[in-house]
């Protein structure tokens, strides 16, 4: 028996330290196969049903390695957990002595040489009686909210160790101060700024040298990756080995890090920095301010010609209208003005310096979203309340990918509880260029068929039904009076969601959490805290959400979630597929669908002991050949199509509860 496999032993060292441990032969087969592939260097694709373990199956092996580890998460959230909570523990169990670091991406670090640079200089003389307003970047007061929150950044940088944003738990996550607290790959000075050698990245960078483990996330790691985050040299340090975890996500992220991005946000902090730098250090150049405040307005001029309401559209359709064509003309005639200003002022100051660097990077961005010839690429735009941002995104990641695997001769681990199409990793192989990854599949120890049952409701109206909302109602209803609440509602759509939390506003007296009217976490814990209470969500609620017990026995879902067949990049795919032969709804839309209904279905059952039912309110589960894909990738849950029998099963639930 390996070290590895008498980890996890019946008399092992994770059973002294974890109360009722029980072997799991999943988790001792992924472990002894991680332990194997890093041996080898090699790599490796592994589903690990909900339940397996995968955690530990993969942490201990990877620390009795003795290589240098680097582990990636998929969210900030499961990174602290990982880091907090897991890693301690199989510490313990091991008794080892090995050093662990956790390092964010650098908009989560305090930046010293920002916050001094933008609010703690020596303001105007105050007129008597008055207090002088913060110095601020924009060279305006700030809001009452905004002023609280920069008295306790203030507070918290006098005391603070590690520089940590995530510690300011008391600032809310889009305070107009973060932005001029932290740095940016486009602002920070590097090594010439004056602050380097306090620079919290800078420590939590030499941590992660130092360390035989680190700790990222999924954007940390691609964006490391695909820029070389200059400034620093590579943020990750090398290592031998490297894991992703919640692995299903990786490709859409890393499309996004190797395609290129052109944002108003970029623009205006731009901007905002010549202005400070106008105002403080080169009050001789007025063409400064002149240029920097010409570009500010062509930027909120460009900002405004589309829909005040967050979207998402292709750009070679969208630059083909002339407002849009005059105005992006207008923003490179704007842009262009303020980089021959900055030109003439190069090594005045190292902020300027950097200004102009960024200025000529935008120049060569902007060449990029307006070529619209450009071949292998999707050009696309988003927009938020505030700002837009032009991609390039590439069709394939594949090639360039698996270079980067090859010229960095580690062992490659890719595990997640959904990865699998119809038993079958072609789909996320393929993306990847994991031509020559070993793979395993590995079903959940949970015995579905009689802790869960899946109900496809009969006469169910289409998706684009104007009863829709109401037949949704209707079927919850009696599913939310048998369990007393203990209920989640996930949805594809916001439109679809506040049509239906409306409508049940009216019929039950349960309490009723509706995404979008207080943060995640806040939502989960008034879920956790109160059992009567239904809570209705999307996207974001479809994954990384955990509730076990008896809090949550009732999952039901909209309908099937293919993405929006027009959503620009997939489009883009879409075509490029065609043009080679092949079948866009089969090859992408299908298998990003199951891994999406996968995610979704795996929030009902979280532990050995925990029960519930399944609803999928889509009848081409089952009326439509590709039903069966979608049925053969679900875990083996009892089946029915009628509403009593998923009733009475709750209601037994309850009754033993």
């Amino acid at each position: 028996m390996t070290s590895v496999a008498k980890a996890f032993a019946e008399d092992g060292l994770l059973a002294k330290i974890i109360p009722g441990f029980n072997p799991r032969k999943a988790q001792v087969d992924m472990a002894s196969k991680v332990e194997s592939v890093i041996k080898s260097g090699q790599s490796l694709i592994v589903e690990a049903g909900t339940g397996t373990g995968k955690t530990f199956a993969y942490l201990i092996p990877a620390l009795q390695s003795g290589k240098k580890v680097v582990v990636s998460t998929g969210t900030k959230n499961l990174q602290e957990q990982l880091f907090h909570k897991d890693l301690p523990l199989v510490k313990k169990a091991l008794t080892s002595s090995q050093k662990v670091a956790l390092l964010k991406g650098r908009s989560n670090y305090l930046c010293n040489f920002r916050l001094e640079e933008n609010f703690n200089s020596a303001p105007p003389v105050p007129q008597r009686g008055k207090q002088p307003p913060p110095r601020h970047q924009l060279g305006a007061t700030l809001d009452a909210t905004a002023l609280a929150d920069l008295v306790k950044v203030r507070k918290w940088a006098s005391i603070t160790q590690s520089g940590d944003i995530g510690e300011l738990v008391d600032v809310a996550e889009d305070s107009l101060i973060l932005p001029q607290i932290t740095s940016t790959t486009d602002n920070c000075l590097g090594r010439n700024c004056p602050e380097y050698e306090n620079c919290y990245l800078v420590k939590a960078r030499e941590r992660a040298i130092e360390a035989d483990l680190v700790v990222v996330n999924h954007h940390l790691f691609f964006a490391d990756m695909a820029l070389k985050d200059t400034g620093f040299g590579e943020l990750i340090p090398q290592s031998d080995v490297v894991i992703f975890d919640e692995a299903h996500q990786i490709g859409n992220i890393a499309s996004e890090y190797f395609g290129q991005a052109f944002s108003t946000r970029q623009i205006l902090e731009l901007a905002s920095d010549a202005i400070s730098q106008y105002r403080s250090e080169l009050a001789d150049v007025k063409q400064l301010g002149i240029a920097a405040e010409k570009l500010q307005k062509g930027a909120g001029d460009f900002r405004l010609l589309f829909p005040y309401d967050n979207e998402r559209g292709n750009w070679r359709h969208k630059i083909e209208h002339a407002q849009f064509k005059q105005a992006f003309v207008q923003l490179h005639t704007d842009l262009k003005f303020l980089f021959d200003v900055l030109k003439m002022c190069v090594s005045r100051t190292e902020v300027i310096d950097n200004c102009f660097d960024r200025a000529s990077e935008l120049l060569t961005k902007y060449e990029v979203m307006n070529n619209t010839e450009a071949k292998g690429m999707s050009l696309w735009y988003e927009t938020t309340r505030r700002h837009v941002v032009l991609h390039q995104t590439p069709l394939s990641i594949a090639e360039k990918f698996s270079a980067y695997m090859q010229e960095h001769e580690s062992a490659w681990i890719f595990t997640s509880a959904t990865l699998a199409v119809n038993d079958s990793f072609t789909h996320f192989a393929e993306d990847l260029g994991l031509t020559h990854a070993q793979q395993l599949l590995l079903a959940s120890p949970f015995d579905y068929p009689k802790q869960s049952k899946l109900l496809v409701p009969r006469y169910l109206p289409e998706a684009n039904d104007f009863n829709r909302a109401k037949s949704l109602v209707n079927i919850a209803l009696p599913l939310i009076k048998a369990s007393k609440g203990s209920c989640f509602l996930l949805f594809t759509s916001y439109r679809v969601l506040n049509q239906v939390a409306e409508l049940l506003a009216e019929q039950v007296d349960n309490p009723l959490l509706v995404q979008g009217q207080m943060a995640k976490s806040v939502l989960l814990d008034h879920f956790v805290e109160d059992k009567n209470a239904i809570l209705l969500a999307t996207a974001s609620f479809w994954e990384g959400v955990d509730v076990r017990g008896d809090n949550l026995t009732c999952v039901i879902i909209d309908k099937l979630p293919f993405r929006a067949p027009d959503e620009p990049l997939l489009q883009a795919k879409s075509e490029d597929l065609k043009r080679r032969g092949g079948d866009p709804f089969g090859q992408i839309q299908l298998p990003d669908a199951v891994i999406a209904l996968k995610q979704g279905v795996g929030r009902l059952i979280r532990d050995v002991s925990d029960r519930g039912v399944l609803v999928i309110c889509d009848s081409r589960i089952v009326n439509r050949p590709y039903g069966q894909v979608f049925l053969s990738s679900l875990p083996p849950m009892a089946r029915t199509r009628e509403i009593n029998s998923a009733v009475k099963f709750l209601q037994e639930i309850e009754a033993e509860s």
